[in-house]
């Protein structure tokens, strides 16, 4: 049986990373597909495992290669997923789970148009906001920056599939394994009203 592609994506702080990895943790056929990068490695991290760490002209030959299914560059550093390792994996009966943007998301679905897309939105733009300055590791103009950034994100949740709203973390993870398992005729709640959330937005 071949595996499906699961896109996902949210804006920075709307809790992604730790429902993917709450996801897989749970599911004994789902592995993320793991990014390559030009990104320095942080501590703690590790190579094949966080990311596959390649130099910027290494990583620029693979563009050029046409390895990669999307690719684009964020905060100065390049990040791309690599077409054969998730085709091998899917091939195997894994389903995939392939965190980017939206950008990367459209990228994706025009080469593979049967990936399910899921866009992960927090329960507020103030909430979102907090979540980010929480973290207590990136200055005001960062932040802001980061903001715009996820009112662009969020402003385009209408193109995925299914849009889950991380408000509580354990009904999100909840409606999340419903829709890998394709059962999303069950989920909690498959409205969510975009306007309302991006109210206040950033400009």
């Amino acid at each position: 049986m071949i595996g499906k592609l699961f896109i996902i994506s949210a804006p920075s702080g709307a809790g992604k990373t730790s429902l993917a990895r709450a996801l897989i943790a749970n599911s004994a056929s789902a592995k993320m597909s793991i990014s390559h990068t030009t990104r320095q490695r942080r501590t703690g991290e590790v190579d094949g495992v966080d990311y596959f760490y390649v130099s910027q002209p290494e990583f620029l030959r693979m563009a050029e290669e046409g390895i990669f299914l999307e690719h684009a560059q964020v905060y100065g550093n390049y990040y791309g997923t690599s077409r054969t390792a998730v085709e091998d994996m899917l091939a195997q009966g894994i389903n995939v789970l392939l965190d980017i943007d939206w950008q990367g998301a459209r990228l994706v679905r025009k080469q593979m148009p049967n990936a399910v897309s899921i866009s992960i939105l927090p329960p507020s733009i103030e909430e979102l906001e907090r979540r980010l300055r929480s973290r207590g590791s990136d200055s005001d103009d960062v932040i802001q920056s980061r903001m715009r950034q996820a009112y662009d994100e969020m402003s385009r949740s209408n193109e995925a599939d299914f849009r889950v709203l991380n408000d509580d973390f354990n009904q999100a993870l909840s409606d999340l394994t419903l829709i890998l398992s394709g059962e999303s005729d069950r989920l909690s709640s498959l409205s969510v009203d975009l306007d309302a959330l991006l109210a206040g937005a950033p400009n």
